[in-house]
């Protein structure tokens, strides 16, 4: 049988129809973006760990921005961005692709000059290239260069909706965050009216790092910290998506895909499109689901753990640890029961092995439970011992 289309998204923001959940973080960042289009402009640092869906979030924000607040919004990704420079260029170049076709893209458009040129077959997208003096002018004058935007969109729009998604670069960059405390307060200082909405997008310790290069950012960000889905929510991303492709699932298969979720919308697109391809009658079984647990293990494992773990832990007694750990499949391990497991020498080197990992991302401690430790995605130790399980029959 052909299969049609996957209704799932891995490594993508959800698609808006089957964006679920964040009910009081969706009404407290609508308060804000509210206040933005009457003319206020807010700040707001949105954080959460890996996988757990911040850009569906923003994606999903910045569509009701569009439709209720009358904003024109973007959402800008910064993957690999490190200098102030590069992040306004990324930020005016996305303003003008999403203006193509509006009343007032010509108004915009003429903002810019000649730095502007059509790309791509029969150009679709549009580059913004100014020159070095130039961007540097614009930067500085980032406020102004927004005003101007705002000028020329105003009979349109009620203002301007930014998302700065993964600022993991710029977060380590003191120019960075003194230019950013430097925008804010000359908008506070200067502009009476400034319908603008800035969301930055990143990892806790990213927001860690930029409020230690300035600390005065402390006091001009909201930070909006999400957390992993709910069980319910889980069942009603996972309900929504199948039944968008006439697709059920049966009552055990739906406990059994809910449990290795654990809540994180990377981990629940990988194992939905596993399963979506492997179930071949439209009802979706336990061994439907157990078959699209391994394989999204597979997927994650290859995708995340082999080149942060395998292919950087080359120690013999490391590599012995992490498959102890992984033989029970459990996202939860203490100390105290793992040292049991240990021959001497491991035991030695067990308190450098965790720290090693909790680097690395994938494993970490739980609040007040001292000696308790679960790794950050729940399908990891499910990679674990099938690779365990591929080494030993490859062995003999």
């Amino acid at each position: 049988m052909i299969k049609g289309d996957s209704p799932f998204t891995p490594g993508k923001p959800v698609p808006l129809e089957l964006f679920v959940g964040r009910k009081n973080k969706l009404e407290e960042l609508i308060h804000y973006m509210k206040q933005s289009s009457s003319g206020k402009q807010e700040n707001v640092f949105l954080i959460g760990n890996r996988g757990i869906g911040k850009s569906s979030l923003a994606n999903f924000l910045r569509s009701i921005a569009e439709k209720e607040a009358n904003m024109v919004g973007i959402h800008v990704f910064l993957g690999g961005v490190k200098t102030t420079e590069e992040l306004v260029s990324h930020v005016f170049e996305k303003i003008l692709n999403e203006s193509r076709g509006e009343n007032w893209f010509k108004k915009i458009q003429g903002l810019f000059g000649d730095y502007v040129r059509s790309v791509g077959l029969f150009g679709i997208s549009l580059t913004f290239e100014p020159p070095k003096d130039k961007l540097k002018g614009l930067t500085k004058n980032f406020p102004q260069a927004l005003e101007s935007i705002i000028t020329e969109i105003e009979s349109d729009k009620d203002g301007l909706f930014i998302a700065l998604d993964d600022i993991n670069g710029l977060a380590n960059s003191s120019d960075f965050a003194n230019w950013y405390k430097s925008f804010v307060d000359e908008v506070a200082i200067n502009f009476n009216d400034f319908p603008v909405f800035i969301m930055l997008i990143g990892l806790p310790d990213r927001r860690d790092a930029l409020f230690h290069h300035q600390e005065s950012l402390t006091r001009v960000f909201n930070i909006i910290e999400i957390d992993s889905l709910s069980d319910t929510e889980v069942e009603e991303f996972y309900t929504k998506a199948f039944n968008s492709v006439d697709v059920e699932i049966h009552e055990n298969a739906m406990d059994l895909i809910k449990n290795f979720s654990g809540g994180l919308p990377v981990v629940m697109h990988e194992i939905g499109d596993a399963i979506f391809y492997i179930n071949q009658d439209d009802l979706i079984d336990v061994d439907d689901a157990l078959d699209g647990v391994f394989e999204a293990a597979t997927r994650i494992g290859t995708k995340y753990l082999e080149p942060r773990v395998y292919n950087t832990i080359s120690s013999n007694l490391y590599q012995s640890i992490l498959r102890k750990i992984g033989n029970s499949m459990s996202q939860v391990f203490t100390r105290k029961e793992m040292v049991k497991e240990l021959n001497e020498k491991e035991k030695k080197v067990f308190d450098n092995f965790v720290s090693k990992l909790k680097q690395l991302g994938i494993i970490q401690t739980i609040s007040g439970m001292k000696g308790v430790y679960s790794f950050v995605n729940p399908i990891y130790p499910v990679y674990i011992q099938l690779r365990t399980l591929q080494e030993e029959e490859e062995s003999k």
